[in-house]
């Protein structure tokens, strides 16, 4: 029986319409072994063109796709008049012919929930660089080198004109030559294009945190916002990050007798359970237990407003470095270093995954040092 092949447009976003191919009866796809009587080509026409150039591009385009489904029809309908090295080359060609950044969105929509949004960040930066599409067959080292160079020079789109920071560029850029790589084992590319080109350098950041005395003096210091004056103070003696602290709820405190108090809860990035032990002191700083459903710091945002408090109480104890509400954190790693807890133990206390996550920590605690021993300066004589 032969398969009929039509041309159709479905109205999409944008007043577009995108060209699909109509199969009937349902064709199997040779990759995933399913049934389908779609294909999307990747091209789009204009609605109701206005213009010389939008009526040429839908023409152009148009020939195209109808190239594209008398090769189909002849695939599937005359296989005859292809040799086997000539219908290897109509699905390279083929492959070619579709849409890298569709392709880059399903493979962020595999991710898991903890790194989906960095992968679709990178993906907006890509859409951006290319307005909306860019054929697999039109890839190449200049292309992703042009890219590296967009997204080194390019603004957050969180903070109005305030540049990328190249750290954050380097995890999108690596997401994107993850993307190539999985594009090329797929038969999309046809070189690995991927080996070739350069990354971005990681530059290593400074953490900043807080010593013991400092500690002390925020303790002293009064804050307009005692929700964010307590929250910083139980991260600095517990190490959970803010997305943890501020999603807490009153259940997840549970008391063993002979072992103290611990907060058993799944850590927002990593999605991990974990079974965290904390001080009396911690404990003290969340106040009379409520409703077991209810967030321990019931209020408690992250904001411009909510850290101009923040700042303003740091300010007012004296302390000039910069700090963020995430120093806490740092705080604690560093000062459980120096007071002598293993790397190891230190490691799981914080929830980290890989253990050279935590050894950064080490490199800080080894600098402190350094500063320490320097600050001893005898006046000899010459």
């Amino acid at each position: 029986m032969a398969i009929k092949v039509t041309l159709r447009k479905k109205t999409i976003s944008n007043k577009r319409k995108s060209l699909y191919l109509d199969f009937y009866p349902a064709i199997q796809n040779p990759e995933t072994g399913k049934y389908s009587r779609r294909e999307f080509l990747g091209y789009y026409l204009i609605d109701n063109p206005k213009t010389s150039i939008d009526k040429l591009h839908n023409s152009e385009t148009l020939n195209i796709a109808e190239h594209i489904r008398q090769k189909r029809d002849n695939v599937l309908n005359k296989p005859e008049i292809y040799s086997g090295y000539e219908l290897e080359q109509l699905k390279i060609i083929e492959k070619g012919d579709q849409d890298f950044i569709l392709y880059f969105r399903n493979i962020a929509k595999k991710q898991k929930e903890s790194v989906r949004k960095g992968w679709n960040s990178s993906l907006k930066y890509l859409e951006d660089y290319c307005k909306g599409e860019i054929k697999f067959i039109k890839i190449n080292e200049s292309f992703c080198n042009d890219f590296k160079n967009y997204i080194l020079n390019a603004n957050s789109k969180k903070i109005l004109k305030k540049p990328l920071s190249q750290n954050t560029a380097w995890s999108y850029f690596n997401k994107f030559k993850s993307a190539l790589n999985e594009a090329y084992k797929d038969g999309f590319l046809q070189h690995d294009i991927n080996r070739r080109i350069v990354g971005i350098s990681k530059i290593e950041t400074q953490r900043n945190f807080l010593t013991i005395e400092e500690l002390n003096q925020l303790i002293k210091t009064p804050c307009h916002n005692y929700l964010i004056k307590n929250a910083a103070l139980f991260s600095a003696i517990t190490g959970i990050r803010f997305s943890d602290i501020s999603k807490m709820i009153w259940n997840e405190i549970e008391y063993i007798e002979g072992n103290g108090f611990f907060i058993k809860f799944t850590q927002q990035k990593t999605k991990r359970v974990e079974m965290m032990p904390i001080s009396q002191q911690a404990v003290d700083l969340l106040g009379e237990p409520k409703d077991s459903a209810q967030r321990v710091f019931d209020g408690l945002n992250y904001s411009s407003f909510h850290n101009k408090h923040l700042y303003q109480w740091i300010g007012a104890a004296g302390i000039s470095k910069p700090i963020t509400f995430h120093c806490f954190r740092h705080t604690y790693a560093t000062l459980q270093l120096s007071k002598g807890t293993d790397i190891y133990t230190l490691s799981k206390m914080l929830g980290h995954r890989e253990l050279k996550t935590t050894q950064i920590y080490a490199k800080v605690i080894d600098q402190t040092k350094r500063d320490a021993t320097d600050k001893i300066i005898l006046d000899f004589e010459k």
